[in-house]
């Protein structure tokens, strides 16, 4: 997926892109930005990457379900956790 250009970038201008992007962001704006992600974009609670088994009609009830698969056996573990009492129902 590409990344949409800025609303200044994204103008019909008879010039070309680069002179537009010249004119907008400086070189010392551009180097004071930095590498990355810009601060505060990433979310305060971070999800951890793990590996776990599940039975292959399991795994693949979820995958035909759509993108966010994923997401959803998050949220279906987080419901049952919920529901046993092993975390709070509010996060």
């Amino acid at each position: 997926m590409r990344a949409k250009p800025c609303p200044a970038c994204a103008r019909r201008s008879p010039r070309p892109r680069r002179a537009v992007f010249a004119q907008i962001h400086t070189p010392e704006e551009i180097v004071s930005r930095g590498r990355g992600r810009p601060a505060g974009s990433k979310q305060a609670t971070t999800k951890e990457a793990v590996k776990i088994r599940l039975d292959a009609d399991v795994l693949a009830a979820l995958r035909a379900s759509g993108d966010g698969w994923q997401t959803r056996i998050n949220d279906t573990l987080r419901a049952s956790l919920a529901l046993s009492g092993k975390i709070p129902r509010d996060q």
